[in-house]
């Protein structure tokens, strides 16, 4: 018993420690320097903006390290009247729903600017005015449709090439499989620069690139640890390779349901040229992917049902992603699930690249090393095509 005390004692008196010098610091105004800024610091970060008939609807949360009370609405520069609930003062980190009552045109572009009571303006805008989505059954139907089109068939379509893989040679299946990491490391990078890029938009209380950091470290190392232990589990080498082949599809998945969101989001904003653009991109892109999904079981006879499990595990997450992205507007989600894509798809590539390519493939990589270039280049160079349809 005095062990544990003693052990817990060891463990208090250092924060009870800091909390000391935290107070010390404060109530000294810190140690004798004047750092209250010579401004009210205010931020905010502005969330979905809900267009209805004759109605404007603006989502913001308060980043500043005080509360902040708004005190004025301008649309194109006139002043408009307004309602905020819960109430016109935001505490740190609280949330605020503005309404006004605006007469807006369809397609045309509005420029909106908050004026806090210390006279700090605050603006967004609305690129194109659209009736925003609601939730509806029907809604629901079509972001559905569009995930099985992005997702689930474009795998599976690519995952019916399988018995052309078995027809294959060792230096055609080494390119094959140098191709497909190349593939998934343009995927990564994608999905990186694009969260890097949505972390421009997003407040510094949020740390967006802390948030990159958290998802690409922390799926990769889950997704190490579930190979690790499926390998572990299964002893025949036809269990490895399928193994191997639901962590690819797993890696994959997760990277689309990051290109659900991106669709999801764009129909919800009313911008459906964008949304049918990505659409195409992703359906030529991710064909791709269900070739990388069965590489590892090139050599095998894997069962239908083993073969939908796998297509479905790479597929399915774009509809759940395209559901969030049309009905769901958080730039924090969007850039962790982005990063979590990424950090799945580089693990997948190096999965693939370490227990096929150099492992597996040793002896025709010695043979033949510039098919794993010109594979991992051809890869990258597949993506980059199809994403000028995307971009």
């Amino acid at each position: 018993m005095n062990l544990r005390l003693r052990t817990i004692a060891a463990v208090l008196i250092p924060l009870v420690l800091l909390a000391a010098v935290i107070v010390l610091f404060v109530r000294t105004n810190g140690a004798g320097l004047n750092v209250a800024p010579a401004a009210p610091i205010e931020t905010v970060q502005f969330g979905r903006t809900i267009l209805r008939p004759g109605e404007i609807e603006l989502h913001l949360r308060n980043t500043s390290p005080q509360p902040i009370t708004l005190a004025q609405v301008n649309i194109n520069d006139a002043i408009w009247p307004y309602s905020v609930t819960p109430s016109p003062a935001i505490p740190r980190l609280g949330s605020a729903v503005i309404t006004m009552a605006y007469p807006w045109v369809q397609g045309e572009a509005y420029e909106i600017s908050l004026l806090s009571s210390s006279s700090i303006a605050f603006a967004t805008s609305i690129p194109v005015a659209a009736v925003t989505t609601r939730v509806s059954s029907g809604t629901l139907l079509s972001f559905t449709l569009i995930g099985l089109y992005v997702g689930v068939i474009p795998i599976i379509l690519g995952m019916l090439w399988l018995p052309v893989l078995k027809q294959m040679g060792a230096g055609a299946m080494l390119f094959l499989m140098s191709a497909t990491v190349g593939l998934l490391l343009f995927l990564g990078i994608d999905a990186t620069a694009e969260a890097l890029e949505l972390t421009g938009r997003l407040s510094d209380t949020f740390q967006g690139v802390g948030i990159i950091g958290i998802g690409i470290v922390g799926t990769w190392l889950l997704l190490d640890a579930i190979g690790r232990q499926q390998r572990t589990a299964e002893r025949s080498e036809a269990g490895r390779r399928l193994s191997l082949a639901t962590v690819i599809a797993i890696g994959i998945g997760l990277h689309n349901f990051g290109e659900g969101l991106a669709i999801g989001a764009a129909y919800a904003i009313g911008a459906a040229a964008l949304g049918t653009f990505l659409v195409v991109g992703f359906i030529i892109q991710n064909i791709t992917e269900g070739l990388g999904i069965v590489v590892p079981i090139a050599k095998d006879s894997p069962k239908l049902p083993a073969l939908a499990k796998l297509g479905l595990i790479g597929g399915a997450p774009a509809i759940v992603g395209a559901w969030l992205g049309g009905l769901v507007h958080s730039p924090p989600l969007s850039i962790l699930f982005l990063s979590i894509g990424a950090g799945a798809v580089f693990q997948v590539a190096y999965e693939i690249g370490r227990n096929l390519v150099w492992k597996r493939a040793g002896a025709a990589l010695q043979e033949r090393p510039l098919f794993a270039f010109g594979g991992v280049l051809a890869g990258m160079l597949v993506l980059y095509v199809t994403g000028l349809a995307i971009k």
